[in-house]
């Protein structure tokens, strides 16, 4: 299901959102290099929508008829089965885009999209984006390199489920979300519940509670509402280069 409130023109928008729009294209690694008239161009084609918290974005299996970028919150990549299990995929950040897979074959959506927090997001449609790629040839090799790094994320997912144990699962996880933000003093705090952490690597909620408490007792992480903070990140990388075996 795509997003049903009606994003307006960034022109109309308030000056900060029509900045804050050219502040993401501007920073992303795709479209850093493009010039000033192009990133212009890109801006107006853009759709501004803000989300609440929980709002469908697409659903797996819907028509791949736009691409998105978080201008704030973050926004949940997940699949279910017909038995009401969940599995989070990704977390998208703000400065981050998403939905690029099925935009650039055409194809339905792959998994769902759902807003993680209230969020702003900026919409371009398929048929101004594509022809727009195709007049900036340089934009195919930065979505090749940007594929690429979405396929190596999978595939180390798909390792962890299969060759590790619990802590090196947990562990591994906790540094893809950790890699993602800039080192802050007193750790890096990860806007994650436990019970995503769990849909994440595949394991119960009280599993990771209990792991994540012999962490905090160890002083590695730090436990705070609806988010965790990493304290020793060469501890965990240690112990997913152990095997996910805890020394005593």
């Amino acid at each position: 299901m795509v997003v049903t409130g009606v994003p307006q023109d960034l022109k109309a928008q308030p000056r900060s959102v029509a900045s804050s729009t050219l502040s993401v294209l501007r920073n992303h690694p795709i479209f850093c290099d493009l010039d000033a008239g192009a990133l212009d161009q890109l801006c107006r084609y853009a759709k501004h929508s803000t989300l609440k918290r929980g709002a469908a974005i697409f659903s797996k299996g819907d028509p791949g008829n736009s691409l998105f970028a978080v201008l704030s919150g973050t926004v949940k990549i997940s699949i279910s089965s017909a038995e009401g299990r969940s599995a989070i995929l990704n977390l998208i950040s703000a400065g981050e885009i998403f939905g690029e897979v099925a935009v650039l074959d055409g194809r339905a959506r792959t998994a769902d999209a759902t807003a993680n927090t209230n969020c702003e997001i900026f919409i371009i449609d398929r048929r101004e984006f594509i022809p727009f790629v195709r007049s900036q040839p340089e934009l195919a090799m930065k979505f090749i390199e940007l594929l690429c790094t979405r396929l190596r994320w999978t595939s180390d997912q798909v390792e962890e489920v299969i060759l590790q144990n619990l802590p090196g699962r947990l562990a591994s996880a906790l540094i893809r979300l950790t890699d993602k933000h800039k080192p802050a003093p007193g750790g890096r705090t990860i806007a994650v519940t436990q019970q995503e952490i769990s849909e994440m690597v595949g394991m119960t909620r009280e599993s990771i509670n209990k792991q994540l408490r012999i962490w905090a007792a160890r002083n590695w992480v730090r436990l705070e509402h609806g988010a965790i903070v990493v304290l020793n990140t060469e501890a965990l990388r240690a112990l997913v280069e152990a095997g996910g075996n805890e020394g005593e």
